[in-house]
């Protein structure tokens, strides 16, 4: 989290103390009167002092960066010397670097210094990059903190965290241990999953960042299979789990990483241990190992947590699902459209990556690990898919009633209530699924929508990608998701008005769709109240159209009667107009010569 974001949270949190962050503090202080209070007010100096060092700290990081190196009054140690000495010019950039392993709380040395109890090793790890080699994204990092903590401590449970989540609960690790040291799950319980939970998202989830499908209910019905899949942070790992099958241990390359392996009763901290945890952290260290494909985290997809929970799985490993009522951790979201479809875009990408490799769910998978397994993940894996049927459903029958043709049974005609049943059957499906895992009925008319806004977009643009890139035409890199919080921004996003602000290809399918919907709407009314259409013809059509067009009323908004920095751009729109006009007339075209 960045300096900026983490000042905003504390700007936020610390004077809405006795609301959501410490829900018991009001209460508290009406029961235990001065002793609470005491305790409150010290717990606001606490916060308070910390929020002038995060201050401080982002006035010195702007400092840096604009400098482009530490100066000497920043360094204020002997350790801190070694490392930023490793950073000279022209040597030490973003895609180029050494590897540091700074050693910041050492278990044998540092204590508390209000209770006196043994302070946890903390250790700093920057892995070697070269632009020469691969480094694999997340999926490498994960690799290289995996072999730098085997040689300093090699503790046999892992739990891994994104950077933008904290914890809320510390009972959680108990709760954790509780199962992964269960006798009865010792043989072949791999991983302990929490769900992801959001604490910035607005009261409607207008993007549907909490993903209420994949982080709750889907993993419920995983949970009586053989577990849920493992969705990249608020997990908990033995350390077993990556080296092999529960029958079959795969060794590493040298036995100072085994799982099995003592660590020596030494100081962290010492040149040996140093030296080794460098040496593993090499950019070349993973040549010509097992290392990414039967070792560690898994390498072939952009979705390294989905691939490498996948293969676990595959390897006869289980896995639990466990909700508390207290969320086990929090994190943030996006707050604008464009970085929800740019993530969205990276994950069907990397889905499509495992659905179409020698790993596919439908084959490999459901071999080794069942047929419901198999299809658990294949519906994962072949999300992107959907974008061909919504952009069908987008715009063919649109363009079928502008021109006066009809495409769906008559209401009079005996297959029309088989499509009610379809459509009432689905979308009532879905609501009790959405309300049954705690969702309101707003949130869940923002889930719905925004699937049909995914489709035509971050879809449908993730598979052209997959497509160009499997043909050799295009490479795509790894976008980090941008959750920096912006004032305008956040006061959009808390009432509920989506976000455009910047021009994107994306967009343009959106608004292209959004307007051939409503002229479609307007002239089905048209036709049919003229005589020139049967309604009974019409009526599927227009009901397809109209339900479109409602739920596009944001895009429309953003068009037209916007003005702040979020409306979308004049670009954006002539071109989706350009767009939609060549649609209807290359249609009609097509339909007249027919």
């Amino acid at each position: 989290m960045g300096a900026r974001s983490l000042h905003s949270l504390l700007s936020w949190r610390l004077p809405t103390l006795q609301g959501t962050g410490y829900p018991s503090a009001g209460r508290m202080i009406l029961w235990r009167g001065a002793p609470a209070c005491i305790s409150l007010q010290i717990m606001i100096t606490h916060l308070s002092a910390l929020k002038l060092k995060v201050l401080s700290m982002k006035a010195r990081v702007e400092n840096i960066v604009e400098r482009g190196k530490v100066g000497e009054e920043y360094i204020a140690s002997e350790q801190e010397q070694e490392a930023f000495n490793k950073w000279t010019a022209g040597s030490f950039t973003r895609q180029d670097h050494p590897t540091v392993i700074q050693v910041l709380l050492d278990s044998d040395k540092d204590k508390d210094m209000i209770t006196g109890h043994v302070m946890p090793n903390l250790i700093y790890v920057s892995r070697e990059k070269s632009r020469t080699s691969p480094h694999h994204f997340k999926a490498g990092a994960l690799n290289v903190l995996l072999r730098v903590s085997a040689i300093m401590t090699n503790a046999p449970i892992i739990l891994t965290q994104d950077c933008d989540m904290y914890s809320n609960d510390a009972q959680t690790p108990l709760r954790a241990l509780c199962y992964l040291l269960d006798p009865k799950f010792q043989s072949n319980l791999g991983y302990l999953q929490f769900p992801q939970r959001f604490n910035g998202i607005n009261r409607t989830d207008i993007y549907a960042c909490a993903f209420m499908r994949l982080f709750r209910i889907n993993p419920s019905g995983m949970d009586g299979l053989l577990g849920p899949n493992y969705v990249g942070t608020g997990c908990f790992f033995k350390r077993r789990v990556f080296f092999g099958a529960p029958s079959s241990l795969v060794p590493p390359e040298i036995p100072e990483l085994s799982p099995g392996h003592t660590v020596d009763d030494k100081s962290i901290q010492s040149r040996l241990t140093l030296t080794m945890a460098h040496h593993v952290a090499n950019c070349n260290y993973e040549n010509h190992t097992m290392w990414g494909s039967k070792i560690g985290f898994r390498y072939g997809s952009l979705v390294e947590d989905f691939y490498t929970g996948y293969r676990l799985k595959c390897e006869g490993w289980r896995s639990m699902f466990l909700y508390p009522d207290r969320a086990a951790f929090y994190g943030d979201s996006p707050i604008n459209l464009l970085d929800v479809l740019n993530q969205t875009k990276r994950w069907a990408i990397g889905l499509l990556e495992v659905a179409f490799s020698r790993y596919c769910p439908l084959t490999f998978g459901a071999r080794s690990m069942g047929l419901l397994m198999g299809l658990s993940y294949a519906h994962y894996a072949f999300w992107p898919i959907y974008s061909i049927p919504i952009t069908i459903y987008a715009f063919l029958p649109q363009l079928a009633l502008l021109n006066g043709i009809t495409i769906f049974p008559m209401v009079s005609e005996q297959w029309f209530p088989l499509y009610v049943f379809l459509f009432l059957g689905s979308y009532g499906q879905d609501f009790l699924d959405f309300s049954s895992a705690g969702g309101t009925l707003e949130s869940w008319w923002n889930e719905q929508r925004m699937w049909m806004i995914r489709g035509p977009s971050c879809y449908l643009f993730g598979l052209v990608e997959y497509l160009l890139k499997s043909i050799g035409i295009s490479a795509q890199g790894f976008n980090v998701t941008s959750k920096v919080l912006d004032d305008e921004q956040s006061k959009r996003y808390e009432q509920g008005i989506f976000e455009f602000g910047v021009s994107s290809p994306m967009f343009v399918p959106l608004t292209a769709a959004a307007i051939i919907n409503l002229v479609s709407f307007l002239g089905g009314l048209v036709r049919v109240c003229t005589g020139s259409s049967r309604w009974e013809g019409a009526f599927v059509q227009m009901f397809i159209a109209g339900f479109v067009t409602l739920n596009c009323w944001p895009i429309y908004e953003a068009m037209v009667l916007r003005s702040d920095k979020g409306r979308m751009p004049t670009k954006t729109t002539l071109i989706s107009t350009f767009l939609a006009s060549a649609l209807y007339i290359a249609s009609f075209l097509a339909l007249r010569r027919n």
